[in-house]
């Protein structure tokens, strides 16, 4: 049996550079262990609705669901300084882009 090779184009992170970015410059991929893609905001809905738009458009890129190991949140509730700082535990290899360069391979094998 032999073993083949997957190439994949990371940056340095160790993520696939056609990962779709958080879009807001308060929001982030994190490094190692669990991968925590972070949104952080005053507005709890607000970073809800970006992590939510950001997982739509990971899971359009990656073919599939992406795999969300837990949802973490953490707030500073004290007066004058609220935020909510929301994450997002994912894969690291759904967000390496495994499953889009297997599938690559796959159609370069099948020819289509």
């Amino acid at each position: 049996m032999s073993e083949e090779t997957i190439e994949l184009e990371l940056n340095d992170s160790g993520v696939s550079v056609d990962l779709p970015q958080p879009p807001n410059t308060t929001d982030a991929v994190q490094d190692v262990p669990y991968r925590p893609v972070e949104f952080r905001d005053d507005d709890l809905p607000a970073a809800l609705q970006r992590s939510a738009t950001w997982l739509s458009q990971t899971q359009e890129w990656l073919g599939e669901p992406v795999d969300v190991i837990a949802v973490h949140l953490d707030y500073d509730d004290r007066r004058g300084a609220p935020y909510y700082n929301l994450k997002l535990l994912c894969n690291e290899e759904d967000l390496a882009g495994a499953p889009v360069a297997l599938r690559k391979k796959a159609t370069e094998h099948t020819g289509g």
